[in-house]
């Protein structure tokens, strides 16, 4: 069955619905099912012929290489090094907990660095046929509401549900895919007060005038994820020291009620959560108190993470995750991002003026784990680079439906060895602790074949043309979904695009068409001084100029006046 599958993914096909009860099983290397996807344009009947040169053929024999096909390796935090993935119930479901937001403000683009790249994960588990479970929470009661609904006079609750929903809505607008679970702190308050029960009866928690602490001396592992030792811990950022703890390390699991703040009833007297007991009943409800995977951002692996730990621990002696994954921090112009700097970015921002995959698309350029740098030079770098990809993409699917052909579905050699060879640098980037910047850069080649297919003479004449082109789109098509950059349609994402660029440039698109028309007429009047300072009039604002049989065109672009500093990083 694994060499099955995996000859399954060496042919990028899409999955088939099943007929049979919904419970059934459709395989998770459903790239193009993750988004519902129109597809009113298909030349080949039977893509599966692509590939039967493909290594990874479905014969027994080929098993151990359908086995190394399978194997992902990741980078777990806590054992400092990258590790096989080996799910916790082979063949069962992935269990993954990822710290969501604390809704209090926009979300920035630090908030979309983090869930694109679990996104990723996400999405490359299920092309790999794995079921997950992903849990993604909202921490919706928190000092910092608190604070921010009394700043407003606003109900905290109301405050948070709105912030939420513009979490949610902006990680649409990113296309990343709904969790299975998204918990909040506020209908969860039962199972905390029972993990907090739990932890006292086993010794690891004190009771100090209505709140709880828990007690870091009564457990030894603690600093066994960041590294740090005992006597160099300090408490949490979000809490200020209290000098009744027995160690300053020791953190609330719950906190006494104060006035005008919400609160619940206790065994301890009314009172809410500290923050880090929070994800670890959360986790443990939905995931067991063992699972496989637990991510979030760097920041989060001290205090929250180690103190996730040893709370979930100290409740349950078994409790045990087994890869903690953490993504890199977010620099605007290679500054720590702040709002003391003035140069927090929230996601709204961006996408006022940049298509959301335009954002994805430069968050994926780098590393999950590397810290990114957040600029405007490089953000229209990837702006441009998604309207390349996808406007050879919507030229070969207009071709193809245009000129459909009936001289069947065989590919040149020379074609399945593109898309062996993008199949092959696609898996294993993404299985090496999920590179997509490698896997971006294996789409290049390919692009490049289809436009010498599309607009070139000798591309034009050449055997098969249009079904290699359906067979390379296909496969690119596969890439983007496991990405998360499928738009739903190529020709409404270029017109977006456009509208984008528009809108930086400050024109209208009329404006745009009034220059072509004075640059054609100075052309033809032999005015080429004018028509060059049109043409760098409106390169200077992102808009260029492309002259063909058909008259002049327009396109965006990366601003003349960026090109430089773009080629110097």
């Amino acid at each position: 069955m694994a060499a099955a599958a995996a000859a399954r993914r060496a042919t990028g096909l899409l999955p088939l619905l099943l007929s049979s009860p919904s419970r059934a099983r459709v395989p998770h290397r459903r790239a193009l099912a993750l988004i519902p996807q129109p597809r009113p344009h298909r030349l080949l009947s039977h893509p599966a012929r692509l590939f039967s040169i493909s290594p990874f053929s479905a014969s027994a024999s080929n098993g151990a290489a359908a086995e190394r096909a399978r194997e992902l390796h990741l980078y777990n935090t806590k054992s400092r090094r990258k590790e096989q993935f080996r799910p916790r119930a082979p063949g069962g479901e992935v269990g993954m907990y990822v710290c969501g937001v604390t809704p209090y403000d926009d979300s920035h683009i630090g908030h979309a660095r983090a869930y694109v790249a679990f996104d990723v994960l996400y999405r490359y588990l299920r092309y790999l046929d794995y079921e997950v479970r992903y849990v993604r929470n909202f921490t919706d009661i928190d000092d910092k509401i608190i604070a921010r609904a009394n700043q407003l006079g606003e109900d905290p609750f109301s405050l948070s549900k709105r912030f939420s929903d513009d979490f949610l809505s902006d990680m649409s607008h990113l296309q990343c895919l709904p969790p299975s679970v998204e918990p909040r702190v506020s209908d969860h308050i039962d199972q905390i007060i029972n993990m907090i029960r739990q932890i006292l009866d086993n010794s690891c928690a004190y009771v100090v005038g209505g709140d709880v602490y828990f007690s870091v001396d009564n457990f030894p592992e603690y600093g066994e994820l960041s590294g740090r030792k005992l006597d160099d811990n300090r408490a949490g950022e979000r809490v200020a020291v209290d000098e009744r703890k027995r160690n300053p390390a020791d953190f609330a699991l719950w906190k006494a009620a104060k006035d005008g703040e919400p609160w619940w009833d206790s065994p301890w007297g009314p009172g809410r959560p500290g923050w880090h007991i929070e994800c670890s009943a959360m986790s443990a409800h939905y995931l067991g108190h063992s699972f496989d995977i637990h991510g979030g951002g760097e920041d989060l692996i001290f205090p929250h993470h180690e103190n996730e730990i040893a709370q979930s621990r100290a409740a349950c002696c078994d409790s045990c995750i087994n890869y903690w994954i953490h993504n890199g921090f977010v620099n605007v112009n290679s500054q720590k991002m702040s709002k003391s700097l003035g140069n927090f970015v929230t996601i709204r921002k961006v996408i006022e003026m940049y298509h959301p995959l335009a954002l994805r698309m430069f968050l994926l350029g780098t590393h999950y784990r590397s810290p990114i740098n957040y600029t405007i030079e490089q953000l229209n770098v990837a702006s441009d680079r998604l309207y390349y990809t996808y406007q050879t993409l919507c030229d070969c699917e207009e071709s193809c439906h245009q000129q459909q052909s009936n001289t069947g579905d065989s590919v040149p050699a020379n074609t399945l060895n593109y898309i062996q060879k993008l199949h092959n640098e696609f898996e294993t980037s993404m299985s090496d602790d999920l590179h997509t910047s490698v896997a971006l850069a294996a789409i290049s080649e390919p692009l490049k074949v289809m436009n010498d297919l599309l607009h070139t003479r000798k591309g034009k004449k050449q055997e098969k043309r249009l079904e290699s082109l359906s067979a390379l789109e296909e496969k690119i098509r596969v890439v983007l979904s496991v990405l998360g950059l499928l738009p739903s349609s190529y020709h409404e994402a270029l017109q977006q695009l456009r509208e984008k660029a528009l809108r930086r440039a400050s024109v209208t698109e009329e404006h745009v068409l009034q220059k072509i028309e004075e640059r054609t007429s100075a052309r033809k009047a032999k005015q080429y001084e004018k028509s060059d300072e049109i043409r760098r009039e409106l390169a200077a604002v992102g808009i260029a100029l492309m002259d063909g049989p058909d008259g002049t065109t327009w396109r965006p672009s990366v601003p003349l006046s960026e090109e430089g500093v773009v080629a110097k990083t």
